[in-house]
């Protein structure tokens, strides 16, 4: 590694060090809120990951909801179990392989997962009305980069399993 890399990898970690607590405090006020403002009944942030997943990959299966969201199998079983009794998530056999089942979210899943992100969307209006029009215009312009960003994160953790 020359200098020029070592003041480059210095001038990242700065750069990730100011937008990591950033980006961890929007995502945790959206964990918090949201599904109170849809008036709903409360979801722990574990049952909000694994309905996500299943709204985003409807046929999935337990052990790889549990390997793309780094969790232990047994917890995704018994976080699917309770969401199952909520209504949320049905299981159905899988037909390729009878001993295996496949989640799908039901009706209510995704009514409630639109309420909560109708909610999100309200609770961002009012924080955004505060800011500048600039200000703004620079988080409207980050929006492909954060994308691109979570999409080298997942990446990255799949490599690091893999």
């Amino acid at each position: 590694m020359n200098a020029t890399e070592s003041a480059d990898d210095g001038a990242l970690l700065r750069e990730a060090r100011e937008l990591t607590p950033a980006l961890y405090a929007l995502g945790r006020v959206l964990r918090l809120r949201g599904v109170d403002e849809a008036g709903l009944a409360p979801l722990a942030p574990s049952d909000l990951e694994v309905l996500r997943h299943v709204l985003d990959a409807p046929g999935v299966g337990v052990g790889t909801v549990a390997r793309d969201l780094a969790l232990h199998a047994s917890n995704v079983s018994v976080t699917v179990r309770g969401l199952v009794a909520h209504g949320l998530i049905r299981r159905e056999r899988d037909p390729q392989d009878r001993r295996a089942v496949q989640l799908y979210p039901t009706m209510g899943a995704m009514q409630g997962m639109a309420a909560i992100e109708q909610a999100w969307s309200e609770i961002f209006a009012d924080s955004l009305a505060t800011l500048s029009e600039d200000e703004r215009a620079s988080l409207r312009a980050a929006v492909p980069a954060l994308r691109s960003l979570a999409a080298s994160l997942r990446a990255q953790r799949s490599s690091a399993r893999g």
